[in-house]
């Protein structure tokens, strides 16, 4: 498998669904049919025990899906309860159908008062892609209603009330045990605020022609770990040191040396060759005792500093470094140096304060971060629109830009972004950004284009992470990741 996976927004999804139902002869319905009966098909897999089954049904065409669901239910067996606001009645040609088939089978529809009935499994067939705003009081109560059931929850296609483009949630929004996307993966559902509430997320293509999506460009790229093993390639047998990387990792004011030598030890295990750290004098003894292969130096002066910037491949510039003057001197010469760069932490504050273009280089920014980069109000406003923000963020400084955050995205300048499908909870705490750092310099040391380092990077960190994380998210520590690094790096 390439470990790659092409992700789309809004519009794209609604060409491709308008471009299959051509293929398939110009009959919607079939397809609706073909999402109703992939939905039973997933319940019955998931959930083969069940025997109640609520459908809770809006007035489009995701409420269609959810009649079909519905129907099929009731033929095999199950005791089925179709629910829907008042209001809801089908509104779309494609969704009055699969309700008069439904009915016709049978069924039956109860309106909403408050409380769904007792079920094993609740079907959220509400809403699709084309809710943006945040549901209305109505909906927010049958939504409340359906997060208070405690069983299972399969939403079809997206959890209602989440924008599938965006991944933001302006409201109210089911919170899906699954998700089953139909025909393409959606792009907002695989980061931000969307992962509270999609569950596991699958797909069915619902054997759509292939030539449905010619021409149609994906809003963004899933990685996952299979996509390491293009960019970490087996050494050459006849290497040596010089040919990995000579890292330079700059940072570590006073009260803050954890932080370099975390950045400074991620290298070292992703396959830096040779790697120093210019850091405060008070720092040396201790970074030297914990990783004796980092060669650390006491800088205190921008020409101690000049020594180790012209041997060094790539530098790592503002784990720990601080902002205060020894910061922005040592900030200042690598920027003139001309060398290509990882910028993390307090270096990204500094260039914040006076934003301008780069030649070549990565930012690692959290949603906070990237907010001061871009000049906006607050993490929010970045958080509301991901993928915006990241292209934002690249074109503004020529750069490729690192947003962390539960599913990190990766962006170039004229490049299609890249979502990292990895990563827990366990990794918010201070230093996992750090260890970041390092990670991309290392990559990008050993030969890596900075997107590709940045990409490859970001998901060799969220998987180590995430094998870190197999006794406990709570706890987790950054040093907890360096042995994993280090296996994941040889794919």
């Amino acid at each position: 498998m390439s470990g790659t996976f092409p992700l789309y927004g809004s519009a794209a999804a609604r060409q491709l669904d308008a471009r299959a139902t051509a293929l398939l002869g110009g009959d919607g319905y079939q397809l609706m049919q073909r999402a109703g009966q992939a939905g039973w098909r997933y319940l019955l897999q998931q959930w083969p025990q069940a025997q109640r089954i609520v459908v809770v049904c809006g007035p489009g065409n995701n409420g269609g899906d959810g009649y079909v669901l519905a129907r099929l239910a009731r033929r095999s067996g199950r005791s089925v309860q179709l629910v829907h606001l008042r209001e809801h009645v089908p509104a779309s040609e494609l969704a009055q159908r699969a309700c008069t088939d439904y009915l016709a089978a049978g069924g039956t529809v109860e309106l909403f008062d408050e409380r769904l009935p007792a079920a094993d499994v609740v079907v959220d067939a509400l809403f699709g892609i084309g809710l943006t705003r945040p549901p209305d009081a109505g909906c927010a109560a049958l939504i409340a209603a359906i997060n208070a059931q405690s069983v299972p929850v399969l939403s079809l296609d997206v959890p209602s009330g989440v924008d599938a483009e965006l991944g933001s949630v302006p409201g109210a929004a089911v919170l899906a045990t699954c998700t089953l996307q139909f025909i393409a993966m959606h792009a907002g559902l695989f980061t931000g605020d969307a992962l509270e509430y999609t569950g596991a997320l699958a797909l069915d293509d619902l054997d759509v022609p292939a030539a449905a999506f010619d021409d149609t460009a994906a809003a963004a790229t899933l990685l996952q770990k299979d996509a390491l093993a293009r960019w970490l390639l087996p050494r050459r047998r006849n290497t040596h040191k010089g040919e990995s990387g000579r890292v330079l990792c700059i940072g570590g004011d006073h009260g803050s040396g954890g932080a370099i030598a975390l950045c400074a030890e991620a290298a070292l295990r992703c396959g830096a060759g040779l790697l120093s750290v210019a850091t405060r004098e008070s720092h040396v003894a201790a970074l030297l005792a914990r990783r004796p292969e980092a060669m650390v130096r006491a800088v205190e002066s921008g020409e101690a500093l000049q020594a180790l910037l012209e041997p060094a491949d790539i530098v790592a510039l503002g784990p720990g470094l601080g902002q205060g003057d020894w910061a922005q001197g040592l900030f200042a010469l690598a920027l003139r140096a001309g060398k290509p760069l990882v910028i993390d932490a307090d270096a990204l504050n500094l260039l914040a304060a006076q934003p301008h273009k780069l030649d070549d280089a990565v930012l690692t920014p959290h949603p906070g971060e990237a907010a001061r980069l871009l000049g906006v109000g607050g993490a929010a406003d970045v958080q509301r629109d991901r993928f915006a923000a990241a292209r934002a963020l690249s074109e503004r400084y020529g750069s490729v830009v690192v947003l962390k955050g539960a599913g990190t995205v990766v962006a170039a300048p004229g490049q299609i972004p890249r979502a990292i499908d990895a990563g827990n909870p366990g990794m918010a705490v201070g230093g996992m950004g750090d260890a970041l750092t390092g990670v991309i310099a290392a990559l990008r040391g050993q030969g890596l284009p900075a997107f590709d380092a940045a990409s490859a990077g970001a998901l060799l960190h969220a998987l180590a992470g995430d094998e870190a994380a197999s006794e406990g998210e709570r706890g987790l520590l950054p040093s907890d990741l360096m042995p994993h690094l280090r296996r994941l790096a040889n794919p």
